[in-house]
């Protein structure tokens, strides 16, 4: 592997571009159902996420090599766990994937009304082929090489960022206040509000780790430490001013019907031309989180073969780093995702795949944490010191804000997540344990 590949700002154009997806673009609209109190949510979300993303930096420093969450478990709790987290990232990558294509391809609907789901002309079919279309897309891109992928993300990155920053400094001056005072919508309690919301803004920071999965396709944990911390830390601040913004420019009975909820911000703040626009970098925005999952996907299916808990095809790279037979089995099984999880609505869809795949990111996160306090506690001799020492404190909080926000989930979706991932068990022991002494 070629260190040269992804340099410090491909790096955290992969952390912010793949944060900075669809969900900023999208999530206001779900977000408007709970009320402004779900701003609340993205302040303590982004609090967690940070804790975590100095997680994932520390566990880099400990182990750089290539797979990073599930480098981290393995190394921490065995195979047995370290298969279980490569495959629950790999399927939670995969959903995202399925999701980023949903939200993006709604998008589009600003452009067409054949793909907006409010209109009577709206086709669910024809949406599905650009989904599909996307998907495989950028499957080719990461297949002729990591780093045209990562050229690419950079790209993508400084487009999806220039119309949040302009529409959140331009909208300041029209926020009507009476917009910001309709706290809350339903009869359930303010943590109940909250955690119901962060379910949904948690969406937004899944690929926080992006920057240490490809490890050994970097310059080290220096730049992968940068990249993951201040790309987290640039990414909370846009998303809590922007949904600041659009909740205080557009009453939230009319946000939380909106499939494009930026577009209509922007045909008020610049009139219809300007919004078109807005709603192409939105989309533009989405694919450019879906390069960047379909990297990481490709990265620890690798990682695990490599190790054998992975078929051995899997382990193989082509001359320019891509593994080839990874990206593809990851593109038929999306599509197939993506057939299967049609609805009437994109809305609908994507509220769905959007919290599996938080789901699933949540659960590899606290195995992730996990592994670091285990870490920490293997270097020291007294359980009640080490309990009291600075490198306990942000594994512990990035730990319990993970299990708060599983326990936040929804009995249905946390049904999926435990089926899916009992479900690579069996698989585990009847096709991979043969190679664990190999």
């Amino acid at each position: 592997m070629t260190k040269t590949a992804l340099n410090l700002p491909i790096l955290i154009s992969l952390v912010v571009g793949n944060m900075i997806g669809t969900g900023i673009y999208v999530l206001p609209a779900s977000l408007a159902g709970f009320g402004t109190i779900s701003l609340l949510s993205w302040i303590y979300t982004s609090i967690g996420a940070i804790f975590l993303a100095l997680t994932f930096a520390r566990l880099n420093k400990r182990y750089p090599k290539t797979g990073g969450p599930y480098v981290y478990c393995k190394e921490a709790y065995g195979h047995l766990t370290g298969f279980i987290v490569a495959y629950t990232y790999w399927i939670s990558n995969m959903v995202s994937i399925a999701a980023i294509s949903v939200a993006s391809v709604g998008y589009l609907g600003f452009v067409t009304p054949t793909l907006d789901a409010n209109t009577s002309a709206y086709h669910s079919h024809y949406a599905l082929i650009l989904e599909l279309g996307i998907v495989w897309l950028f499957t080719l891109i990461n297949i002729i090489g990591i780093h045209t992928a990562g050229v690419v993300q950079l790209f993508l990155t400084i487009i999806k960022i220039a119309p949040l920053i302009i529409v959140t400094l331009v909208g300041l001056g029209s926020i009507h206040l009476d917009n910001l005072t309709q706290f809350t919508l339903g009869q359930e309690s303010h943590f109940t509000a909250i955690s119901s919301a962060a379910t949904l803004t948690f969406w937004a920071f899944i690929g926080l780790e992006t920057a240490t999965v490809p490890a050994e396709n970097t310059k080290g944990p220096a730049d992968i430490y940068k990249a993951t911390v201040f790309g987290t830390i640039m990414t909370s601040l846009i998303y809590i001013a922007s949904t600041v913004v659009l909740m205080g420019m557009i009453p939230v009975a009319s946000l939380k019907n909106s499939q494009f909820p930026f577009a209509e911000a922007g045909t008020l703040l610049f009139g219809p031309h300007a919004a078109l626009i807005i709603a192409i970098c939105a989309f533009i925005s989405g694919v450019g989180a879906l390069n960047a999952c379909t990297l990481v996907q490709g990265q620890i299916v690798f990682a695990a073969a490599r190790d054998h808990l992975f078929p051995r095809m899997f382990a193989k790279l082509s001359k320019e780093n891509a593994p080839i037979a990874g990206q593809l089995l990851s593109a038929i099984l999306i599509s197939l995702f993506l057939i299967m999880t049609i609805e009437p609505t994109l809305l609908e869809q994507f509220n769905y795949v959007a919290l599996l795949a938080g789901l699933l990111t949540l659960l590899t996160y606290l195995a992730t944490t996990l592994s670091e306090l285990k870490f920490v506690i293997q270097n020291k001799l007294a359980l009640t010191k080490t309990l009291m020492i600075k490198s306990m404190i942000i594994p512990l909080l990035a730990a319990i804000y993970a299990i708060w926000m599983i326990s936040s989930f929804g009995s249905k979706i946390i049904s999926v997540g435990v089926i899916l991932i009992l479900f690579c068990i069996p698989i585990y022991f009847f096709t991979v344990r043969k190679y664990e002494n190999s």
